[in-house]
């Protein structure tokens, strides 16, 4: 069978590979073009664009950059028209997912998304064009499952979520090693992990080495996005209590005693990782003032949405800054405060049950060609 899958950001290379490997497993004589990164890339098929070329974060930024995306559209519309694929794999990335779909469903061609648009969140009103277009969608949290079937009538499979496989096949390396390899002393680790694009780097890198010199007994790594290259974080290495480590953010999280991450799905690996965090947000002032008034959730991180109370202190727009990031930091490195929180991550992982959410996926997408 013929595979074309579209995946936007890095976190959608990393279950679009291990999606792969699973699709190679199942069927061997799999033919895959994508869109996505390196991940990807190294387990075979053929890479038609880079996710760097496509990710934009904000309202703004999108705006800015609106013929880029709807040129993109045009490209991968012509691409899969030439690839003639049996079935098309969305990975999250909705904005530009969902109008291929569109596209798609036009041409009868099979369409599955992996890893659900977050309509729960905000723009719920895609559900309608979710039930138009998509022919099979696969869901990573528990929620996620009543809130299509029970609230809008639409059949999903939950498979659980790729990344405790992600997690649970990567090689392990040992403190003593990946301290020699990457230049670091024996101080405990508190691992920075600003996101992947180049604006929310800038803007939060700034915030979280704000408090590098109030922590002396602790060495900063900054976890670098595989998308950025080493020149662009120069310039935040000018403390000698600061190191930078690129592309290894699970190593650098499995060897780190805590962590301050920019909300996301950083959030959710760190907690998999039973590392206590403070987790960070700060938009543009107009993207923030826009989002607040159309998005209604309790909170921004998906280890607090899944367990539906705060276990993860979120530092969120204003109330980002040194004092309180100073605060809440001395707070997840008190050991009283870091037993309740191991608790709390122990019972998300039980949440979001076992492993195979990849290989569950792979075998319903070639199942469905049998039916």
């Amino acid at each position: 069978m013929k595979y074309y899958i579209i995946a936007g950001e890095a976190s959608g290379d990393l279950h679009g590979s291990n999606l792969m490997k699973a699709l190679y497993e199942k069927d061997p004589t799999a033919e895959i073009r994508f869109w996505g990164g390196d991940l990807m890339q190294n387990v075979g098929g053929t890479l038609v664009k880079h996710y760097r070329e496509l990710a934009f974060m904000g309202f703004i930024e999108v705006v800015m950059n609106l013929k880029t995306i709807l040129n993109n559209i045009k490209i991968c519309k012509k691409d899969i028209e030439a690839f003639q694929p049996d079935a098309i794999i969305f990975i999250d990335y909705p904005g530009f997912n969902m109008r291929i779909a569109t596209w798609a469903k036009e041409r009868n061609i099979p369409t599955h998304y992996y890893i659900s648009p977050q309509i729960w969140a905000w723009k719920e009103n895609r559900i309608k064009a979710i039930k138009r277009d998509v022919d099979f969608m696969y869901v990573i949290l528990p929620f996620e499952k009543d809130f299509y079937e029970k609230k809008h009538n639409f059949p999903v499979h939950f498979v659980g979520h790729p990344l405790i496989d992600a997690i649970a096949t990567r090689t392990e390396v040992s403190d003593e090693i990946f301290r020699k390899e990457n230049h670091l002393s024996d101080k405990p680790i508190i691992a920075l992990l600003p996101g992947s694009r180049k604006q929310e780097i800038t803007k939060m890198l700034s915030i979280m080495l704000s408090v590098v010199n109030d922590f002396p007994d602790y060495q900063f790594v900054i976890a670098g996005a595989p998308s950025q290259e080493y020149e662009f974080y120069k310039p935040f290495l000018t403390n000698e209590n600061v190191k930078f480590i690129s592309n290894k953010t699970y190593d650098l999280l499995s060897h780190s005693h805590a962590a301050l991450v920019t909300s996301g799905t950083a959030t959710l690996e760190t907690a998999l990782f039973h590392i206590p965090e403070v987790v960070c947000y700060k938009g543009s002032w107009v993207s923030y003032q826009i989002a607040k008034r159309i998005i209604t959730l309790k909170y921004i991180s998906l280890v607090n949405l899944i367990m539906d109370k705060e276990v993860v202190k979120e530092l969120i727009q204003e109330e980002l800054n040194t004092k309180n990031l100073k605060l809440e930091l001395n707070k997840i490195l008190n050991s009283d405060s870091r037993g309740v929180l191991l608790q709390n991550y122990a019972d998300l992982k039980q949440k979001l049950g076992g492993e195979g959410a990849s290989k569950k996926t792979a075998e319903l997408i070639v199942n469905s060609f049998k039916k």
